[in-house]
């Protein structure tokens, strides 16, 4: 097998730097610092007294996201969406992928009729920007359910299980663990991972180049198994959970 250099001589399976900080804010009712080597994430959880329309009178709540790039996040600067009056298909994509995934980890019965949204700004990218969200609004979201929980306003927690993110991808025929910008632009075959203790909640691949064989998916889904492992221990670090 041909062997890539990564950056700093990172090891094909070897996650890039990670920091969680939970409390960044001092406002909203939870929030966190994602960082994945240089790609910067600001995530923070505000809890709403309403569900939307279609959860009325279900006795069900309900998560939501918000994703955006700052203007200076990327080497080009980006225009707001605000001033495009709209947001793009990629946008739009991602706040689902980050909402839906949050759910899936969430009893919605448990945290009655409120909604819980999620606010994911992009302060630096550098590959991997959704799967830092999802890593990070986790965080966010379970420091909001614990203020809940703390102010009686919902009699257990709704959390089932930890839900971590991450990207594989293959590039000039190695299998590699969380890419960053220049390994993702040239990547053969790029998946996103997002996967809970117990199991798969989504996968996202695609081959770039072409089309890539089923023992090639399980070697970058062995990866994405071996990051989830560190991925979740920070999490519960950052929320001061003892092993």
């Amino acid at each position: 097998m041909m062997m890539f250099k990564r950056f700093l001589n990172r090891q094909y399976d070897e996650l890039r730097s990670v920091i969680l900080i939970p409390h960044y804010y001092h406002h909203g009712d939870g929030s966190c610092f994602v960082k994945f080597g240089n790609t910067q994430v600001l995530c923070a959880a505000t809890i709403e007294e309403r569900v939307p329309p279609f959860l009325k009178n279900t006795k069900s709540g309900w998560i939501t996201a918000e994703y955006g790039m700052l203007p200076c996040s990327c080497s080009d600067r980006t225009d707001r969406e605000a001033a495009k009056g709209r947001q793009s298909g990629r946008t739009l994509e991602i706040q689902r992928l980050i909402g839906r995934s949050l759910r899936s980890v969430v009893d919605l019965g448990i945290l009655g009729e409120r909604q819980i949204k999620i606010d994911c700004d992009v302060i630096q990218a550098d590959g991997g920007t959704r799967t830092a969200c999802i890593t990070g609004a986790f965080v966010a979201l379970s420091l909001a359910c614990q203020k809940l929980i703390k102010a009686k306003r919902i009699s257990a927690d709704p959390i089932k299980d930890h839900v971590v993110a991450i990207s594989c991808g293959i590039v000039e025929k190695t299998p590699l663990l969380d890419l960053e910008y220049i390994e993702d632009s040239n990547a053969e075959i790029d998946a996103n991972f997002i996967m809970s203790s117990n199991g798969i909640v989504e996968i996202q691949a695609c081959g770039e180049k072409r089309p890539f064989l089923e023992d090639e998916f399980e070697c970058l889904l062995n990866l994405a198994k071996k990051g989830k492992i560190d991925l979740i221990e920070k999490q519960r670090i950052a929320l001061g959970i003892k092993s």
